[in-house]
């Protein structure tokens, strides 16, 4: 699986992918069945539906449903993706799942890939997921969920193209999200009394952790608590290395990845105050050669939409990723100028790195205008966020991190073990760094969060940032889903009542995220040094809400779920991949190919193991033949797997494409 299916599966929680659909009003069925439907309702906001079963789900603003007999059909702005929910008395989730299909795309044969099972949640007594057998050059996505209450079966199918399933996984998770059983009320902690986090409720806390790191292969992690505004629990557990003596704890530097945009903002608040930017303002009356590479939407952005996610401008991630040797700030910011939106201004959720990055960058650029942009950064953010929060140990230089007590990264090898990882790829950040480049300790990280708590004062009573400007970052810019919302590097998430701000990080071997509790006082920090981490992320908020406010015990059943799913897809995987490579596939491959985007790309073969070298990092490849003949070659390499290329020809010669969400980018051939 590449590594951008992984990251959407993660972010969609339902996805796996297959065959391209039809436009919904254009679906095979029988003409019976078609006969049945309604014509197609076009919805111009959030409209709460029922199915024919008494389900509950919301149709997103922009879309279209089609009702029949037992299903309805949600349709996006695009015709290639729809959304199915068919009502069902079957016997089990998989006769279920039989009569999903066959209500609505009778002919499809997709071969089974894989059933897992999920916890019973939100009023559902059973919850399976089936993932299907697909072709990365079918760019589609496919899945069935069996939903069981009471007696009867609710089957969501989600069956769409790759880009669209990108840029509409905000609504799509509405649906998701919203779809309930008849009669269920959600829990809810409005109005309850936070308890203490005591020693004994910290212990709590703790032990979660140690069960969830052992059952998930996370080699170590670091923590902090907050409450009532004051830091309550700082320290670590586990290894900062596999193999090695030396242990986790608060002071152990770990990279938080995106959690950097957060405080990106707060520097910009900090100007905002000082009047030196205004969030209406447009930011190319602050920095002229700011440019995206669309004019029109250029001239849109303003100040507080340089973090909203909500441009149009696409997450576009791989040149970046490949190409960055020799990158700098100045190049990053030249680089938005080729990026093109894919959705209207304030449409959807489309999360963008170098976006965030233009936003540190400019406001490093206000605050030293006579620096180079990355240096202006640097110290802007010592000065006016690191020093006077008393982060003495977070930093942007990873030679200094890595000198020091720091966490290695980690990730599972091609056979499911957990190995450290290469550190290669993360250097790709750092010409970008607002985004997510800072090394920080779970000890320094609260700092920060207990500054979120007390509106903007220090801990000796200086105001460093305004409320109204502190709070103005987390105002919503753009819908997540059904309870949650980005403002500015910060989610604000009110699904239990309660609002939780949060936001996560995810570099290679590195997960983490903050969460906190602004009517609550209670805040909490979590660093960990493997991929599998992100694992343990939403059920960590979870567990924390479940001790604050005597909730249902849900956490450690999600953590046990997502290890299980987890090592059930590797091993699936598994069966396909030849590793090493096979030898008739690399006998067919070039030496050498170049992309215009990503550079040049070597094909090394020693002893029998085939190595992809892209310059800045390499990884070893195995090899896999698709369902529709084509071949793939996958890195394998900890830290730089997951990247799929597919063999193909064009115009003569020999190529290998790569893609992500929304976009393709071709090696061909070099001489």
């Amino acid at each position: 699986m590449s590594m951008y299916r992984t990251a959407l599966v993660a972010f969609l929680v339902f996805t796996t992918f297959a065959q391209r659909a039809t436009s919904a009003s254009n679906l095979p069925a029988s003409p019976q069945a078609a006969e049945a439907r309604s014509a197609p309702e076009w919805v111009a906001a959030d409209t709460p539906r029922v199915t024919p079963g008494g389900a509950t789900f919301t149709v997103p603003s922009g879309w279209s449903i089609v009702t029949g007999k037992n299903l309805v059909i949600l349709e996006p702005p695009e015709t290639d993706t729809h959304i199915a929910i068919v009502d069902s008395q079957a016997a089990d989730a998989r006769a279920a799942v039989t009569v999903g299909w066959a209500a609505y795309k009778p002919e499809t044969k997709r071969p089974l890939k894989l059933v897992t099972p999920r916890p019973a949640r939100e009023g559902w007594d059973d919850r399976q997921v089936f993932d299907y057998e697909t072709s990365p050059n079918e760019r589609a996505v496919v899945q069935a969920l069996a939903l069981r209450a009471g007696g009867r079966w609710t089957v969501v199918i989600l069956d769409g193209s790759e880009p669209t399933v990108e840029k509409r996984s905000a609504p799509i998770g509405l649906i998701f999200e919203s779809l309930r059983p008849k009669g269920y009320q959600r829990e809810s902690f409005a109005g309850r009394k936070p308890q203490p986090l005591d020693v004994a409720h910290i212990a709590q806390i703790k032990a979660f952790v140690e069960t969830s790191m052992q059952e998930l292969g996370i080699p170590g992690a670091s923590m902090a608590l907050i409450d009532g505004g004051k830091v309550v629990y700082e320290g670590g557990f586990g290894a900062r290395e596999l193999s090695k003596p030396e242990r986790v704890d608060e002071n152990t530097l770990f990279m938080a990845a995106s959690n950097t945009k957060g405080m990106t903002t707060l520097l910009l608040s900090e100007l905002v105050d000082e009047k030196k930017l205004k969030w209406d303002q447009p930011v190319i009356d602050v920095y002229p050669n700011f440019k995206l590479g669309d004019a029109e939407t250029t001239k849109k952005v303003l100040v507080k939409n340089l973090i909203c996610a909500c441009t149009g401008l696409p997450r576009q991630d791989m040149e970046w990723l490949f190409e960055f040797k020799n990158a700098t700030p100045e190049s990053t910011l030249a680089l938005l100028g080729t990026m093109q939106p894919t959705s209207k201004f304030g449409e959807v959720f489309q999360y963008s790195n170098l976006m965030a990055a233009a936003a540190g960058y400019i406001g490093g650029h206000v605050v030293y205008p006579n620096r180079k942009l990355g240096a202006a950064y640097d110290e802007a953010m010592q000065q006016k966020i690191f020093d006077p929060l008393g982060m003495k140990s977070t930093t942007f230089d990873y030679a200094r991190a890595l000198a020091g007590n720091h966490a290695s990264p980690h990730a599972d090898d091609v056979d499911g073990k957990p190995t450290v990882a290469s550190m290669a790829i993360n250097y790709s950040i750092v010409p970008a760094r607002p985004a997510g480049g800072v090394w920080t300790s779970a000890g320094d990280l609260i700092r920060y969060v207990q500054l979120e708590l007390a509106l903007g004062k220090l801990p000796n009573g200086k105001q460093l940032v305004s409320a109204e400007n502190l709070l103005a970052r987390r105002a919503p810019q753009t819908a997540l889903g059904e309870d949650a919302t980005y403002g500015m590097g910060l989610i604000v998430d009110r699904r239990y009542g309660v609002p939780v701000v949060s936001h996560g990080g995810s570099m290679s071997g590195f997960k983490s995220n903050l969460y906190f509790l602004p009517d609550s006082g209670i805040g909490a920090v979590l660093l960990t040094n493997s991929d599998n981490g992100g694992m343990l992320l939403a059920p960590f908020r979870r567990r924390l809400l479940e001790v604050a406010f005597d909730g249902k015990l849900e956490a450690a059943g999600d953590v046990a779920a997502q290890a299980a799913r987890h090592k059930a897809a590797l091993a699936k995987d598994r069966e396909r991949l030849v590793v090493p490579a096979a030898p008739a596939p690399v006998a067919g491959l070039a030496r050498r190919y170049s992309s215009k985007e990503l550079g040049e790309l070597a094909v090394l073969t020693q002893d029998g193991v085939t190595t992809f070298d892209l310059g800045e990092w390499r990884s070893t490849v195995a090899s896999r033949k698709n369902d529709d003949g084509t071949i793939s070659f996958i890195t394998i390499d900890p830290g730089n797997d997951g990247f799929e290329f597919v063999v193909g020809e064009r115009a003569g010669k020999r190529v290998l494409i790569v893609r992500d969400g929304q976009h393709e980018y071709v090696f061909t051939e070099a001489a």
